[in-house]
């Protein structure tokens, strides 16, 4: 199996990964400037911005009777993303799953420090379940760091003995913020050429490590967390050409051996980013199938 072509063609303009952090504000202004006008979105029955736990969030549903709630905690490795570019993963995963979704602006790195982005998703949450009967289901989503944010927030849940939450949906999840290549296959096979490159892992993350995240935590490498029973069934996707594809696979096997009901599914034509960057391609677009077909 080989890069999806598609995907190729974008891969083969973008330059060689940087080992030098990049500037947060030009990295934001860069993603907004390609956030598509809101009259080319996927249209779904209402969308509105609020405040929770005094968090921004956007709240999304296709449907009078949503099945159940899903927060989402977008990806841009803990300093970049925003509810706008993922305004069209909130939408799709929507109308696709005829699940209510409320998209969390949480704050970013270098801005803040951890755990503040990290407190504040869990404080939504919290939020969310207070306001739905006992028997409403919730669901956790996230890509990226989105991914390692969902798996850090259903561990604090889980230790606080908090136990709403129902299930968990890990897009491409950072779950280990050790950069050694040694690690994992994958940051070598997938090193170069395919987006997301190895040697740019650790200057991305960079600002979220520099604000006081050990990597040698739990709640910040959540691989390394050493039980994960008790946690909620999760539907775990990784790209068969990410660096993070390995780590990502290692955790659901991880839950899976730890009792948890689990779901693996890897996209192997895929790279990293691609619910985000490459939906609008039918083959991948059935991740939200997936996803629906996992939550209901």
């Amino acid at each position: 199996m080989t890069l999806h072509p598609e995907i190729q063609k974008i891969v083969d303009q973008i330059p060689p990964a940087s080992t030098t952090p990049p500037n947060p504000a030009d990295m934001r202004a860069f993603e907004a400037g390609h956030v598509a006008p809101l009259e080319e979105r996927t249209p779904i029955a209402s969308v509105g911005d609020a405040t929770l736990a005094d968090v921004p969030v956007r709240i999304y549903a296709d449907t009078d009777e949503p099945k159940g709630t899903i927060v989402y905690f977008h990806g841009g490795a803990f300093f970049s993303g925003s509810l706008d570019t993922h305004d069209h993963v909130a939408r799709a995963l929507a109308r696709e799953t005829g699940w209510r979704v409320i998209s969390v602006g949480y704050s970013l790195s270098p801005e803040v420090a951890y755990p503040v982005a990290l407190n504040e998703c869990y404080a939504v949450v919290r939020e969310v379940a207070g306001s739905l009967s006992d028997a409403a289901p919730l669901a956790l989503a996230g890509d990226s760091s989105g991914g390692n944010f969902v798996a850090a927030v259903t561990a604090m849940a889980h230790d606080d003995g908090f136990d709403r939450i129902t299930h968990q949906i890990l897009y491409y999840p950072s779950v280990d913020l050790d950069f050694d290549q040694d690690r994992w296959p994958s940051l070598s096979e997938n090193a170069e050429g395919y987006g997301l490159e190895y040697n740019g892992l650790a200057p991305f993350n960079s600002f979220y490590l520099e604000g006081g995240a050990d990597p040698a935590d739990p709640l910040v490498s959540p691989i390394k967390r050493a039980d994960l029973s008790g946690l909620p069934k999760a539907l775990v996707i990784t790209a068969g050409y990410d660096p993070l594809r390995d780590e990502g696979e290692a955790y659901a096997e991880k839950l899976r051996e730890a009792g948890v009901e689990t779901q693996l599914k890897r996209y192997d034509a895929a790279n990293h980013g691609f619910v985000v960057n490459f939906s609008w391609i039918p083959e991948f677009y059935e991740v939200f199938h997936d996803t629906a077909r996992f939550l209901n």
